[in-house]
């Protein structure tokens, strides 16, 4: 099973731009859909964004649409999630997760998780 550890979180302002990272071990990370998912205080997890094994395939929530962009670079091991013009809302937990099967968007599908990295968006 394939352990993951998420780095890039952050204090930011609004209309700034973060990378976060997920570091893949354990596991050949290409056969993994990969995904994060995020958690603000008091609400559930929340699906972000999806990328299949090869990298050939993404999804978004509808709400990130157009700032987030998910990539990953499976010779290093790594996915990333590119933020751009971040907003308030968009403060939570950040999590990495992955699945041996691309397309699905709940958190229940997803096998192998990370322990999260905080970002947080000042008005």
């Amino acid at each position: 099973q394939v352990q993951l550890v998420e780095s890039g979180g952050g204090l930011v302002q609004a209309g700034d731009s973060l990378r976060l990272s997920c570091a893949a071990s354990g596991d050949i990370l290409s056969l993994y859909a990969m995904a994060w998912f995020r958690q603000a205080p008091g609400k559930e997890r929340q699906f972000v964004a999806t990328i299949s094994g090869s990298g050939d395939s993404t999804q978004y929530a509808d709400s990130v649409k157009g700032r987030f962009t998910i990539s990953r670079d499976n010779a290093k091991n790594t996915v990333y999630l590119q933020i751009d013009n971040l907003k308030p809302e968009d403060t939570a937990v950040y999590y990495c997760a992955a699945s041996i099967a691309y397309g699905f968007l709940s958190p229940g599908t997803f096998s192998s998780w990370g322990q999260g990295t905080q970002v947080t968006v000042s008005s």
